[in-house]
């Protein structure tokens, strides 16, 4: 995982979202700017059923179809990534490319701290024809927790 943000890097966040809504002529709302906060202050990979719980306590009547809108929204914006590693979709606050562990057992995901180089992946992608905008790589197996409990 990476570091918590400071409150001055928390902000800058915000803003930065604030600005790139204005910019598409898009609403700043309470619903985007907690969604969005959230997301940051929860450090992980989230499902939307989860941010949505989240949101309800401090936004009651949010909908869940709200929250996909959203966290695609700030996936779309460069403020979340979307990630695919197999059972539900999850959103990650790291949007530079980056490597995943997945647990073939529970279904765990986790960020890997390796370097990970994409360009030539991607170079490769748009020579093919593709319109490649990141890479992924997971590695999968089992977790400490699973593997733990199979010799049990």
């Amino acid at each position: 995982m990476f570091e918590h943000p400071t409150p001055e890097a928390a902000q800058a966040a915000e803003d930065r979202l604030v600005v790139a809504l204005r910019e598409r002529g898009q609403r700043v709302t309470s619903q985007r700017l907690i969604i969005h906060r959230l997301l940051r202050e929860l450090d992980r990979h989230v499902t939307a059923e989860e941010v949505l719980r989240r949101a309800s306590e401090q936004l009651p009547g949010m909908s869940l179809p709200t929250v996909y809108a959203t966290l695609d929204l700030l996936t779309e914006l460069g403020e979340a990534r979307r990630v695919s590693v197999g059972g539900p979709v999850l959103y990650d606050p790291r949007t530079e490319d980056h490597a995943h562990v997945r647990c073939r057992t529970c279904g765990r995901v986790e960020d890997l701290a390796i370097p990970m180089h994409s360009a030539p992946a991607l170079r490769a992608a748009r020579a093919a024809g593709f319109e490649a905008g990141t890479a992924e790589l997971v590695v999968e197996g089992r977790c400490a927790a699973c593997s733990a409990g199979a010799d049990a």
